[in-house]
This record gives structure tokens, C-alpha cells and sequence, in this order.
């Protein structure tokens, strides 16, 4: 087991865009099936919930060691530990979430990031209306104690469900706070420096993608 960690810790240092993406899908897979409770999962099937052929699975999970048998698969949980360990993912990492309207509030009572690892600590707002409610184990806290709390959790991931007006305000008051990745859910478009990752999702975006390959 050891040898196997420490290959995959060495080809973590060359993991390309396209190999990580592929990774962190396989990831979301292998969780779910963890929670219906299977042992097991092949490249087959990995390749039915992904739309990633199963023998560009087969080749990316070979490259760092050897994760399954044939006629068998791979085994769920340990599969699950070692791609944590390629994507560095290991450890358990704060996060902190801004925006306590309804995507605020859903992603809060979500389980979507304790699944892999992720630990939200923390929900801001500057509503007085909001300030100081309860969303599921959190309570709603004002925006003004958002650096203390950075610093005092080690916040490295910040969430943003807030209106596109005042995105980028707090993006600058996140980076000046140390935080070095912030996901996006609102449509403006944010710019940060170079050692800052930011990652905007939009649902429509989404879509025409899926609608592009469905109409070609």
C-alpha cells in the first residue's frame, strides 16, 4: 500500500486539466455508490453514470497503480481513498458559504460537500432579516465578521450565491483575507490574481452545453 500511495503522490505532481476532471467525476460516482452501500463498481458502470469511455477510465486509474480486478471492478472505498489522495483531497477543508437566500440556504443543508471532504463552517449575510436565523447546523452570520472567522477556521474556499452586484466586492474582500479558491454561483464575471482559483458555475452555461451535443 505504501509504494501504491507514494506513486500516486508522484503522478498527483503531473496530473493534467482533463485527467483531474475525469478524477473528480469518477470521485462523485464512487461516492454515491458508497452511500447505496456498494462494494464494488466496475469500469462499465463508472462509465455509464460519467460519459467517460470505460477504457480512458481503465488508462487514467492505471496510471496510478493497480485499483481493480477483472471480473470484479474496483473496490468502492478504497478506490475512493486513493483518488482523494491523487486530488489532494484528503484532509477535511473548511468552507465558508455567502449568500443566505434560497441557494445559499440549499447549499448550506446540503450534504453535497461533506461527501467529499469539504466542512462548511460558516454562512454570511448582510440581511438584518437573516442575520442570526439557524440553516440547518449553522447559524446565519453578518459579513463583517467574514475576515475573523477566515482566519480563525483557516477558510480556504469560499462559496458565492450572492447577487452579481456585489460578487466581485467580496471576492476582493475574500482574497484579501487569504482565501486562494472561490466558487462562483453568481453570473458575474470575477476577476482575481493569478494564485486566486475561480470557478463560476451557471446553470445556463450548463445547459447549452448539454443541448449543443444533443443537437449535433
Amino acid at each position: 500500500m505504501a509504494d501504491q500511495v507514494s506513486q500516486s503522490q508522484l503522478a498527483a505532481d503531473r496530473l493534467g486539466f482533463g485527467v483531474a476532471a475525469r478524477l473528480s467525476r469518477y470521485l462523485m460516482v464512487l461516492t454515491q455508490a458508497r452511500k447505496r452501500g456498494d462494494a464494488t463498481i466496475s469500469s462499465q458502470a463508472l462509465a455509464d453514470y460519467t460519459h467517460v469511455n470505460s477504457t480512458q477510465i481503465r488508462r487514467d486509474l492505471s496510471g496510478f497503480g493497480k485499483f481493480g480486478k477483472r471480473g470484479v471492478g474496483y473496490n468502492v472505498e478504497s478506490l475512493i481513498t486513493e483518488i482523494r489522495q491523487i486530488l489532494r483531497t484528503s484532509e477535511q477543508h473548511n468552507i465558508a458559504l455567502f449568500g443566505a437566500g434560497n441557494l445559499g440556504t440549499a447549499i448550506a443543508g446540503s450534504d453535497i460537500f461533506a461527501d467529499h471532504g469539504f466542512n462548511v463552517v460558516a454562512l454570511f449575510d448582510t440581511d438584518p432579516s437573516k442575520v442570526g436565523s439557524r440553516v440547518g447546523n449553522l447559524v446565519v452570520l453578518h459579513y463583517d465578521a467574514m475576515r475573523a472567522l477566515v482566519a480563525e477556521q483557516d477558510v480556504v474556499v469560499a462559496v458565492l450565491a450572492v447577487p452579481p452586484a456585489v460578487a466581485q466586492a467580496v471576492a476582493d474582500d475574500l482574497i484579501g483575507a487569504g482565501v486562494r479558491v472561490i466558487f462562483n454561483y453568481s453570473d458575474a464575471l470575477l476577476q482575481a490574481p493569478p494564485e486566486v482559483t475561480v470557478h463560476s458555475s451557471s446553470p445556463a452555461v450548463d445547459l447549452l452545453y448539454a443541448l449543443y451535443f444533443y443537437l449535433s
